[in-house]
């Protein structure tokens, strides 16, 4: 759980975490001003603190290097807003599970999904469509959604993918899921629900339009740098003996 923030929200979204469905629930903390750390501590689950704020994607980072050291076979990605679904992790990690999958991802826009009757606001909604429809047409995609905060990875996906090189910043996710089709990973989308109640956390949109900006800039990168990308992900293969 990469937080921020989410003292008013952390424990609802832990509790409904089927139980059986994990092994470890760690909490990473990005220098939250409120008590999200006390919380956490107070449901017996670990946690790392950020003494200074390093970004939503410098967050991941240190959810990831803490979940492999950790020798994670499968990594979910919840946030602790309660914006997403947790009783659906078993769904989505069941594709990997199953070898059917390295990477997959929630979408809300999913086999009739209706992320506005959830809440989500317009803008975000529109956006979304947008930089996802633009994605498809110059990866060769067909994916439904390509911004979902709710996902799942193999060890061995997070091992090959480069993330540390990655943005501290946002487009993280966007670089995350470029990279993984540049590369040659199998992805899955599984439906979820859409939910936005005023605890859950919604970028302004001000925000919501530099992430646009800063994902096209992503994909702009990626497709010019794929050779370089696949060579990169073969060196890393064959240093760690995968």
């Amino acid at each position: 759980m990469p937080a921020y923030k989410a003292a008013r929200t952390l424990e609802r979204t832990y509790r409904e975490i089927p139980e059986g469905s994990y092994d470890q629930v760690l909490v990473v903390d990005d220098a939250s001003p409120d008590g999200t750390v006390e919380v956490a501590r107070a449901l017996g689950l670990p946690v790392r603190r950020h003494e200074a704020n390093r970004g939503y994607g410098g967050n991941q980072k240190t959810c990831y290097d803490w979940a492999l050291s950790e020798g994670a076979d499968i990594v979910v990605l919840l946030h602790p807003d309660y914006q997403y679904a947790p009783h659906l992790v078993p769904a989505l990690v069941e594709p990997i599970r199953q070898g059917r999958c390295d990477f997959a991802f929630g979408s809300r826009f999913k086999d009739g999904g209706d992320p506005l009757g959830g809440g989500m606001p317009l803008y975000r909604y529109l956006g979304n469509k947008l930089t996802t429809g633009i994605e498809n047409h110059f990866l060769g995609t067909s994916f439904s959604e390509l911004h979902s905060g709710m996902k799942a990875y193999s060890r061995r996906f997070l091992q090959l993918i480069g993330y540390r090189g990655f943005s501290d910043k946002f487009v993280f996710d966007s670089e995350m899921v470029i990279q993984s089709v540049l590369l040659g990973f199998r992805i899955e989308e599984v439906a979820i629900p859409t939910r936005y109640a005023k605890d859950s956390s919604s970028v302004d949109i001000v925000s919501s339009f530099r992430y646009i900006f800063e994902t096209l800039g992503a994909l702009h990168r990626g497709l010019r740098d794929r050779d370089r990308l696949r060579r990169e992900r073969l060196e890393r293969e064959n240093a760690i003996g995968l």
